[in-house]
């Protein structure tokens, strides 16, 4: 056997750069006891808390590979659930930041997620156009909704009543009734997707808003109120269109699709439109938390901020309205002037201001704090945080901005790397500036200003930085004092690459303009101060046929090779500049290449997705790799080694070995392109920039990577994700239609199903050895030992039936319906004979009732056909009802204890309190006394 050649992994080691990112909302969350200080925001696959007033991080809810869709706090403030790209959802505690419960049921990304009033149930809608009900407490999945054709954008729970409206992009607002989870209501009033809702006025309300600049506003009435002999009047006059808003001759428009008695529970009828200043989409439509407040905004960087009147303040108007409208009947002597007065739709929901932000708005959310004040926080899509204070007891109401969150990461996306010679330092710069960084810290130390950055490198010495720009500059930076010291035109078009030469007295830069531009390094007199200062200075010039894209230096800086637009790469003599290889093959342009320590080898990466290995030698090419999906973005070599790796279009990071061209290791993490990368001198980090505004740093360690093992573990992510995209098992007896199950079949629901078959078998070989040892017994006519099962040994020598127990009391909550769907029917009867053993202990009640009546109506018609089952289902209904009904006692008896207990609590904590305001008021009362009688002593 020969010899195999050991590498090492590079690990994750931190995701740094990033305030936010613009894929899914913010939130303000209840953290230490404060609301309006701190927020949550996604970041890639994790989602960061940050506290607004000290712009600082101070928690981190940690992912796993899906980026964040999605999140929703919940009404307790104490959770946070987060949906993810994969259609998963997670639910995390926030005094902890650990994971209470994980849901698996949609199969496209979570779109929308909201919280019943009382914080026990979630529902999610998604990209895959269904909506799911969650139990959050019982940790499991109620019913799947299906009826909407397209992405659903918004889901809102009715707090009154058992009902649920839904949004979608295919123009439709549906309404469920979760009782019997249909559809019973839909909303066809829209000509194009609606992208969001709200319920206002107590639930009396509805507004939506479409791709224009109308805010559609829609009165509900609930037909139970309807009827209602004691109703006041003023309710039931409420649906009546207004002269002020856009009038809407049609009583109704609303076209009820589904033909089922449950349509006459609530009427929606449309009373005019609220326009907005946007002409584009709506993107977030949202309330406060009392539904006070209304906002929306567009794709541009304007938040407006509507005030919604309540009951009596539209009462009091009406009535201000009617004493006017009776002054001026007296003066012109009309009949009946009230009867006419009404308010408009612009007067009840009015107009508070415009927010205007720095940059797009992606995502917002309102809080009103106890002081009164409106506070705004928006996700901005330049990687900021801002926060906005509204004094709405002022006359004209403005937002003033009260913090932004911005240190934390560059506004644009990051378009070069490079590491310091020491390890310590990283440069990144992009469209707006250049940012210094601790490695080991990931602090920004320094941030200068500059033109759109397209390459850079540390000048040796590490005290000055030179970057290149798309406007053809260069520009040179003193890291000590963060400020600019030199810029010079070194090429009529964009800089694209930038190489020091292997004897670091200079450098050499590529252009768009055709031209190759050698510089050296030079001390010139600085004019403000008496000590030289760094410069550079331009030695020569290769000029070419073709844009220049990149340049490379051999180690022994005697040969340099350029990678030009017409898809080849040109190698000259760097002495005398004279042609001595030309490297083609490539179909599309070479974005990127690298030259090993020894100069045997040039990789070359191009935009064909191919990456070419060559000797320098005689310029034949070794090999070809298809190394991503999409462009090659760039490439490096290991320090003294021949290992590269390689950044994608794809979002991956690939490590390859270039003497036995093998794939050694993708590295996993970013979410969209992954533009540029730099690898530490000493080769122990990789830092790598992404689309998605990340930062990420890769450590090398000292685990061995077992090629075998690592095709083994690909091999078994692909099969489980083969799992999860499989056709759903179809539940017999289920209407197929309008609702089903909320979970999917997943790698883990079949793993707990293979568990509970294993501990079946076990249970049925146990059984069978206990019957043949009692055989033996009774031969021999004495006690012989029974060999005890080692696996029940470890679990401290319980018996077979409560072995079975136990592996079924550890499978998922929200996993347990699946797991007994993929379970094959042989394995039921002995199931259904040891749950009848189980319900007469009293062991678990619940759980086992659960998976009982699901089994029941799974299995419904082989268990009633098998004649062997008959008896174990007569004592089953024995055993359950009466177990129920004894649990049900329990339950009743202590939660009236448990109000008992309360009502002596609040008792006592009144007199308490009453007590404590008396003793404080006399104190008053004493020290109040004591000043007038000094003040008289004074005087």
């Amino acid at each position: 056997m020969g010899l195999t050649r050991q590498y090492l992994r590079y690990e994750p080691a931190a995701l740094f750069g990033l305030v936010a990112s613009a894929r899914a909302g913010v939130a303000f969350v209840a953290l230490r006891g404060e609301r309006g200080r701190y927020v949550a925001v996604p970041g890639c696959e994790h989602v960061f808390v940050w506290d607004t007033r000290k712009g600082e991080k101070v928690l981190i809810l940690k992912g796993l590979k899906q980026e964040v869709s999605c999140l929703c706090p919940s009404p307790d403030g104490l959770h946070l659930a987060v949906g993810y790209e994969d259609g998963s959802i997670r639910v995390f505690s926030l005094l902890s930041g650990e994971v209470t419960v994980t849901f698996n049921g949609h199969r496209a990304a979570v779109t929308a997620l909201q919280y019943d009033h009382l914080g026990g149930r979630l529902v999610s809608g998604s990209k895959d156009t269904e909506v799911i009900v969650w139990d959050v407490i019982n940790e499991s999945g109620l019913y799947r909704l299906k009826g909407h054709k397209d992405v659903v954008t918004q889901v809102v729970f009715l707090k009154e009543k058992n009902l649920l409206v839904t949004s979608a992009k295919d123009t439709l607002v549906k309404w469920w009734d979760l009782d019997t989870q249909h559809c019973f209501k839909t909303l066809v009033g829209h000509r194009a997707e609606v992208w969001g809702m709200a319920l206002l006025s107590e639930e009396k309300r509805l507004i939506t808003g479409s791709a224009d600049s109308e805010l559609r506003v829609w009165d509900l009435t609930y037909i139970q109120e309807v009827k209602d002999p004691d109703e006041p009047e003023s309710k039931k006059s409420k649906g009546s269109s207004s002269p002020g808003a856009e009038e809407n001759t049609e009583e109704d428009e609303t076209l009820e699709l589904d033909e089922h008695p449950e349509e006459r529970i609530v009427k929606c009828s449309k009373v005019g439109s609220i326009m907005r200043e946007g002409r584009d989409r709506v993107v977030t439509l949202g309330t406060d938390q009392m539904g006070k407040f209304l906002a929306c905004h567009g794709i541009d960087a304007v938040l407006e901020v509507f005030c919604v009147l309540s009951e009596e303040e539209v009462q009091k108007k009406l009535e201000k309205k009617r004493k006017k409208a009776r002054k001026k009947a007296k003066q012109t002597s009309e009949k009946e002037p009230e009867r006419s007065v009404e308010l408009s739709l612009q007067e009840e929901i009015q107009r508070v201001t415009n927010v205007k932000a720095s940059s797009k708005i992606k995502s917002f959310d309102l809080i009103v704090s106890p002081k009164g004040e409106l506070k705004i926080v928006l996700l901005l899509q330049n990687n900021v945080i801002e926060l906005y204070n509204l004094d709405l007891a002022a006359q004209v109401p403005q937002a003033v901005r009260a913090s932004r969150i911005t240190i934390g990461g560059h506004r644009s996306d990051v378009r070069t790397l490079a590491f310091s010679s020491d390890n310590i330092a990283i440069l990144s710069a992009a469209a707006e500036s250049v940012k210094i960084w601790n490695r080991s810290t990931l602090q920004c130390i320094r941030t200068m200003e500059c033109e759109y950055a397209l390459c850079s490198l540390f000048v040796p010495g590490d005290r000055q930085v030179i970057v290149g720009t798309k406007t053809g500059k260069l520009q040179l930076y003193d890291l000590a004092s963060g400020s600019q010291i030199e810029t010079l035109d070194a090429h009529d078009g964009a800089v694209w690459s930038i190489a020091l030469s292997p004897d670091q007295h200079g450098f050499v830069t590529g252009g768009a303009d055709k031209c190759v531009k050698f510089w050296e390094f030079e001390l010139v007199k600085d004019e403000s101060s008496v000590q030289k200062r760094l410069s550079m200075k331009h030695v020569r010039i290769l000029q070419l046929d073709e844009d220049v894209l990149c340049v490379r230096y051999s180690p022994n800086q005697k040969l340099l090779a350029v990678s030009l637009l017409d898809c080849t790469v040109k190698v000259f003599y760097v002495d005398t500049l004279k042609f001595f290889l030309s490297l083609y093959g490539h179909k599309l342009p070479v974005l990127c290449m690298d030259i090993c320590y020894d100069g045997t080898l040039i990789a070359t990466g191009s935009a064909d997705r191919n990456v070419k290995i060559w000797g320098l030698d005689f310029g034949d090419c070794h090999r070809s790799l298809f190394a991503h999906d999409d462009s090659v973005m760039y490439l490096q070599f290991v320090p003294k080694s021949h290992l590269f790796f390689t950044a994608g279009k794809d979002s991956k990071i690939k490590q390859w070995d270039a003497d036995k061209f093998e794939h050694i290791q993708t590295l996993e993490g970013h979410h969209q392109e992954v533009w540029c990368l730099a690898l530490s001198p000493n080769g122990d980090y990789v830092v790598s920039a992404s689309h998605d505004k990340s930062l990420r740093l890769w450590e090398r360690t000292r685990e061995p990577l077992i090629l075998e093992e690592e095709r083994e573990m690909q091999r078994e992510a692909e099969y489980e994700e083969s799992v999860a995209k499989e056709e759903q098992p179809v539940v017999a007896g289920e209407r197929q239609g309008e609702t089903g199950l909320a979970g999917k079949k997943t790698i883990e629901t079949i793993k707990a199903a293979e568990r509970i078959m294993e501990a079946i078998e076990l249970y049925r070989e146990e059984m069978a050895k206990l019957k043949e040892h009692n055989a033996v017994c009774k031969a021999a006519g004495k006690e012989v030992p029974f060999p005890v099962n080692p696996i029940l040994r470890a679990y401290g020598n319980i018996k077979p039936s409560e072995y079975v127990l136990e592996v079924f009391k550890k499978v998922k909550s929200s996993e347990l319906e699946e797991s007994l769907l993929v379970l094959p029917f042989s394995y039921v009867p002995d199931l259904l004979t040891l749950f009848n053993e189980y319900i007469q202990l009293g062991s678990d009640v619940e759980l086992l009732c659960r998976a009982l009546l699901f089994l029941l109506k799974v299995h419904f018609g082989q268990i009633t056909s098998n004649h062997m089952l008959v008896t174990v289902m007569e004592n089953l209904k024995k055993t359950t009802i009466s177990r129920v009904s004894e649990a049900r006692d329990v339950i009743g008896f202590n939660m009236a204890g448990l109000q008992f207990l309360k009502r002596e609590i609040e008792a006592k904590d009144e007199v308490t309190f009453f007590a404590d305001a008396t003793e404080r008021f006399e104190e008053k009362k004493r020290k109040r006394k004591k000043k007038e009688k000094m003040v008289l002593a004074v005087l």
